[in-house]
């Protein structure tokens, strides 16, 4: 889902390229998109854009008119520039604003329609779509600290949450954490006054250096790469892959469709947390810290015959190197593409055997099977009912 750094950099090349441009046209194909119908969408073809501005992580359009034109991309959607009259796109299009130097497109990847617009009548309608979250990089440490402490929830949470912070999702919240060395789970009413302090520091750093990544990238163009995962990225993203710190690998927790991404040594102090359905599975055989989960592993490594050693190796290479796009993706979760090859390895070898050895033959000959005679077809043919009827 697009956040605070993806929506303000939208906002601003959106502001470049609309502001004060006249719309001559908006085409909706999709039924699920517009979730008003008073004002109609109709109004707003022939009034000039005004201006743009960002509520939480929604783009608000300002029409003359005193029309405000609400937009949530929500996890899938995606905004793209195209030439005048561009068409929309069969499956992931879904509006297109027509201007006459271009055209804004509206896409959503998935099946589950969930982007929203939304047209009102007045600024004071927007209060609607607020959900009374502070702007992170709008407030001191004394503000922080009292949205901060005004639930006692888990830091992740406390974060995500729209009523206490506007604009921070799943993606950076782990950004933060991690640079603050902070446990995703810790509570917020456990917290000392330095690790707020330290919580503070991270969210206005992350938050601000992601933005002017993001704005370089972009330039004078148009944001066509929004994504949540960037390989630049600490632990977002980067299950079993090395923290950049200490060189631990990443760990997660998983619920539902989201994920939450740490370093085990730099913020939980080597404990690894419950992944909730997996733990409950393997209940006391789940690895209570890294340092146990790491000797497991190198228990299973050692295990392995050398030549199995090899072709994992050999994979894990592949995969890393990106040769293949299957390789890379089986790499980064759960087996590697090696361990696959040498499982259908070993389960090669036996059939080989059985299939270059012969059978003994005995001494007695059985001969030939004997012929078995057929029946007749119409001895086959069922008996004719009283009815008539076979």
């Amino acid at each position: 889902m697009p956040e605070l750094p993806d929506v303000s950099v939208y906002i601003e090349r959106l502001s470049a390229r609309l502001e004060g441009r006249t719309l001559v046209g908006f085409r909706c194909p999709s039924p699920f998109l517009v979730r008003t119908f008073d004002p109609p969408m109709r109004e707003l073809v022939g009034k000039r854009v005004l201006g743009f501005r960002r509520l939480g992580k929604r783009i608000v359009w300002r029409f003359e008119g005193e029309l405000w034109l609400v937009l949530h991309l929500m996890i899938a959607g995606r905004l793209r520039w195209g030439t005048a009259g561009a068409p929309i796109q069969k499956k992931l299009g879904l509006a297109a604003f027509d201007f006459e130097h271009g055209t804004l497109l509206l896409t959503e990847a998935g099946t589950k329609k969930r982007a929203s617009l939304h047209l009102v009548r007045g600024e004071a309608a927007l209060g609607d779509f607020d959900r009374g979250g502070v702007e992170p990089l709008e407030i001191d440490l004394a503000e922080f600290r009292e949205a901060l402490l005004r639930e006692n929830r888990t830091l992740k949470r406390a974060l995500t949450d729209p009523r206490i912070f506007s604009g921070i999702g799943n993606a950076y919240s782990d950004e933060i954490l991690f640079h603050a060395q902070l446990s995703p789970v810790q509570r917020t009413g456990q917290l000392k006054q330095e690790h707020i302090e330290r919580l503070f520091d991270a969210v206005r750093s992350t938050l601000e250096l992601w933005t002017t990544r993001l704005r370089e990238e972009v330039g004078d163009g148009f944001p066509e790469k929004v994504t949540a995962f960037r390989p630049d990225m600490a632990v977002h993203g980067r299950y079993k892959q090395p923290c950049p710190v200490c060189g631990t690998s990443v760990q997660r927790i998983r619920h539902a469709e989201n994920e939450v991404n740490y370093c085990p040594r730099c913020q939980t102090g080597g404990k690894l947390l419950a992944d909730r359905s997996l733990s409950r599975l393997l209940k006391s055989d789940w690895p209570r810290s890294i340092d146990e989960l790491e000797e497991r592993q190198d228990a299973i490594a050692e295990s392995r015959s050398p030549a199995t050693r090899a072709v994992i190796a050999k994979g894990s290479a592949t995969a890393k190197g990106g040769a293949t796009a299957k390789g890379g993706a089986t790499a980064k979760g759960g087996a590697t593409s090696g361990e696959h090859a040498a499982k259908r390895a070993t389960q090669a070898k036996p059939k080989a055997a059985a299939k270059g050895t012969k059978k003994p033959a005995t001494s007695a000959s059985p001969g030939p099977p004997k012929r078995t005679e057929r029946a007749p077809r119409a001895a086959l043919k069922k008996a004719p009912t009283k009815r008539g009827r076979p």
